[in-house]
């Protein structure tokens, strides 16, 4: 499958070293940058997230590993919603440094940061209560095998949430908001990070991403049952969660 095809990450940069190295590089404007890119929206999409993640589990019980964690604001949300113990995973230890600079709530669960490969997360099967990702499944090279790996570290009906850009089809809006993404975003990105070239991959890696339906369908196919998805921010980003296959067999169902 080459790289443009919906199973990998795409874009002007390879996945794996070439998209490390720009995530370091662009670490000290980045949570900026997300916050700039949708009129703070974002802070809103990640609660959202930690509710999926947490729920039905009491205060202080569950245990939760983010993938892809970056400078670590959906870790530090999930610990200090009631958590008993976080783990913030990313391959860029430059965006681990930020993540744990960040004040932590003195009320928060127990948080650390491991620098790890998605792709091989160093965790025992079934070690967690619930795996989250945040903007980060679309820079792994092998999707499937990424969901594949994160669905391995849950226990059986553990919970699995997946917060990430999506593919606008829509003609009209779409033709818009490829404008946007594709000439505003890295313009911005330039100014403030003096790295354009960072953001003219991030519209890359978006367009050769699969649409929701298609990652219901991937995670499924990962072990995951009950996939669902609720698209957010006009349709350009999805809330998908799904649960580790205990038995029987589940459908994607859009909420």
């Amino acid at each position: 499958m080459s790289p443009a095809e919906p199973g990998h990450a795409s874009g002007a940069l390879k996945p794996g070293p070439e998209v490390r190295e720009m995530f370091g590089r662009i670490v000290g404007r980045y949570d900026l940058m997300n916050r700039l890119m949708t009129g703070g929206r974002d802070v809103a999409w990640r609660n959202l997230a930690v509710r999926a993640a947490l729920s039905g589990y009491p205060c202080g019980t569950a245990r939760v590993v983010d993938v892809a964690t970056g400078t670590g604001d959906l870790a530090l949300a999930l610990a200090a919603a009631g958590a008993a113990e976080v783990i913030g995973v990313d391959f860029a230890a430059p965006m681990l440094r930020a993540a744990a600079a960040k004040p932590v709530a003195s009320e928060a669960g127990r948080l650390s940061w491991v620098v790890a490969d998605a792709m091989a997360l160093p965790f025992a099967d079934g070690a967690f209560d619930a795996c989250t990702v945040a903007f980060g499944l679309r820079n792994m090279p092998d999707y499937g095998l990424a969901l594949a790996e994160m669905t391995r570290v849950l226990r059986p009906g553990g919970r699995f949430v997946c917060l990430e850009m999506t593919p606008l089809r829509t003609p009209l809006v779409g033709t818009a908001f490829g404008w946007y993404f594709e000439q505003v975003v890295p313009l911005l990105g330039g100014l403030l990070s003096s790295d354009r070239e960072a953001y003219r991959y991030l519209p890359a890696s978006v367009a050769a991403f699969p649409d929701a339906p298609a990652l219901a369908s991937m995670m499924e196919r990962a072990g995951l049952t009950d996939a669902r998805f609720r698209k957010l921010g006009g349709g350009t980003v999805a809330l998908h969660t799904g649960v580790k296959v205990r038995g029987g067999e589940g459908s994607p169902v859009s909420a």
